[in-house]
């Protein structure tokens, strides 16, 4: 896939470019959603390579260039994303927009419970996994005592 090539601002870029291009012949907005998402993935890079500094140098970190860059990133895609709700909203109706970003919101936080589902799952699955393992041992060891137990009985029995 093409995005996943590029990186934030320049997928923020790309994708405004294409949706301006061709807002005014698309027939729905189905036709123009792979765009939206690049345009959603590129500011969320760019956010996140706001706030993440591991790996790189203090100087990097709080250098001028890199400081002023990120801002300057950061302003140009939320500029990018108000233009884009302007150009959706003008075009599919008032609240397109708004109905974009809050079904995206709900499918995100949708995706994050079904994955804390599955871990709390996994975990349950590991805790009856390991009860049953001590379990098995235990009537293991009380089974071995029992043997050894009557064997020593019978040895005592023959002497």
């Amino acid at each position: 896939m093409f995005a996943e090539v590029m990186t934030g601002i320049a997928l923020v870029k790309q994708s405004v470019d294409f949706i301006k291009s061709n807002i005014n012949t698309v027939q729905d907005i189905g036709q123009i959603t792979e765009q939206i998402e690049n345009l959603f993935v590129g500011e969320e890079q760019v956010q996140q390579k706001r706030g993440k500094k591991a790996g790189v140098t203090l100087r990097d970190q709080f250098g001028i260039k890199s400081v002023a860059q990120e801002v300057i990133d950061a302003k140009l895609a939320a500029e990018a994303l108000n233009e884009m709700r302007n150009l959706v909203d003008m075009r599919f109706g008032h609240g397109t927009w708004q109905s974009i970003i809050d079904l995206r919101a709900k499918r995100i936080q949708e995706e994050r419970e079904a994955l804390q589902e599955l871990k709390r799952a996994k975990l349950k699955e590991q805790k009856e996994f390991e009860e049953m393992m001590k379990n098995g041992i235990l009537i293991f060891l009380v089974c071995a005592v029992m043997v050894g137990s009557f064997g020593f009985v019978i040895y005592l029995a023959s002497s």
